[in-house]
């Protein structure tokens, strides 16, 4: 409305101005130079009052504009002008006023909202420009870091030289893991960056978490189910041989002592013999377990090289169709990026894809149309990638995290050592390995690098 009046005011003062320019070359042509001379002085104050109606309404708005630049919105147009344009203008220019403040009040109490989360989350939260200002860091990873109040990231450097150099190197969607120690304590710290963009500005959003207690718990955890599992392993083997050697003692022992030796008969010697060689064969058992245990901690350190993917995974199906007797079980491999390699230790990952492909074998048994497809490629986060994976009938829920714990089998034969010895080559490799299990439909083996 305020524009449609102001817009009439407008014309109207232009035709005033119009009207007055056509008297004024009338008259003046008609030589009455009274009426002409009236004619220019109205068309001068006309032209005037024009001016300056344009530019009160102009620096009207301009001053409004200027108000809520400086977030200034105590500003008040009079409304009881007598022209009604300005009247509606003022009146639209509160009302729009009113409206903005109302919109900046309640984003204020939202910023402080998050603000108040931020301060109370138990991570550590900072942004970090281009040039290194850190423009925001709430009180957890300051205490953290232990350093307040942090305003730039030289500043690490009064804290761990490591530091500072992870944070002056570290880019977008990196995670990384470092170990602090002060006065107070030694703590796990592990960092993951972003990018946000803040005013056209990309600047870098760097979460910092303490996994000094996670890791804790996940190595109690760990040791606990180790245990387990030794004590199941150690249990089973020397169980056999103290109950044979006590049958054995009991053949040659009487209420009053032992047995003379003129009483023994062949079948004592037999029982003795067979007791014997089953003592024998559990001790063996339980030496190839020590053995497999002393192998899975002295894993020699990656010898690294650039290797093809598509001959890696050649390699790994020439090898495993060598062993495979199962001709209900297809093979096939996807490289879903061209000419990828990997600077791996060719002959440890061979190891464990092997690995990978016979525990898939395996579990695929009997089952008609079995796929075994190996993939290789490169992640949204720029990870190179293998995967292996089966449409056999899967892994339990229940032992998703028992499987790769040392020596954890659920197969009769085998020192259930192949996946945590597998797990630990990736870990050397900088890398790590996961699994994804959909019970009778899918499991997929990934190797990160």
């Amino acid at each position: 409305m305020a524009s449609k009046s102001f817009y009439f005011q407008l014309v109207l003062r232009v035709v005033f101005i119009t009207l007055s320019a056509v008297g004024l070359a009338y008259f003046g042509l008609q030589k009455n130079y009274i009426v002409s001379g009236a004619f220019f002085i109205a068309l001068i104050l006309l032209t005037v009052f024009l001016i300056n109606y344009v530019n009160h309404t102009n620096r009207k708005i301009a001053y409004f504009f200027q108000s809520i630049k400086n977030e200034d919105f105590t500003l008040r147009f009079p409304e009881y002008e007598n022209v009604k344009s300005l009247k509606e203008l003022n009146r639209s220019l509160n009302m729009l006023n009113a409206m903005i403040h109302k919109i900046h009040v309640k984003n204020q109490v939202q910023e402080k909202y998050y603000q108040e989360i931020l301060k109370h989350a138990d991570i550590g939260i900072l942004t970090i420009n281009d040039k290194g200002h850190i423009l925001f860091a709430n009180p957890r990873v300051e205490h953290l870091l232990n350093y307040k109040p942090l305003n730039h990231i030289k500043q690490l450097q009064q804290v761990d030289t490591n530091l500072y150099n992870l944070f002056a190197k570290l880019e977008p969607f990196q995670r990384k893991l470092i170990e602090l120690t002060n006065e107070r304590e030694r703590i796990q710290l592990t960092l993951k960056s972003t990018t946000v963009t803040l005013d056209n500005k990309n600047l870098l959003l760097v979460v910092v978490q303490d996994i000094q207690r996670e890791l804790e718990e996940k190595e109690a955890d760990s040791w606990e189910k180790l245990i387990r599992v030794l004590t199941h392993e150690i249990m089973n083997t020397i169980a056999p041989i103290t109950s044979i050697s006590e049958s054995i003692l009991n053949y040659y022992k009487k209420e009053d002592g032992l047995i003379p030796l003129e009483e023994l008969t062949e079948k004592h010697i037999q029982n003795t013999s067979k007791g014997l060689a089953v003592v024998k064969e559990q001790g063996n058992n339980l030496m190839d377990f020590v053995q497999s245990y002393r192998s899975f901690l002295s894993i020699p350190a990656p010898d690294k090289s650039l290797v093809k993917a598509e001959q890696l995974i050649h390699k790994v199906f020439v090898l495993i169709d060598q062993e495979n007797q199962n001709t209900n079980i297809n093979f096939a491999s996807n490289l879903t990026t061209e000419n990828l390699t990997f600077f791996i230790d060719e002959k440890q990952i061979t190891q464990v894809l092997l690995n990978l492909c016979k525990n898939a074998v395996q579990s695929i048994g009997e089952q008609e149309n079995g796929n075994i497809t190996v993939t290789a490629g490169i992640t949204d986060e720029k990870e190179k990638f293998i995967t292996v994976a089966d449409n056999g009938p899967g892994i339990p829920p229940e032992l998703i995290d028992e499987i790769f714990i040392p020596f954890f089998t659920t197969k009769n034969t085998g020192t259930g050592i192949g996946l945590s010895l597998s797990k630990q080559i990736l870990r050397l490799h900088g890398g790590s390995l996961k699994l994804r299990s959909t019970p009778n439909q899918e499991t997929v083996f990934t190797l990160l690098f």
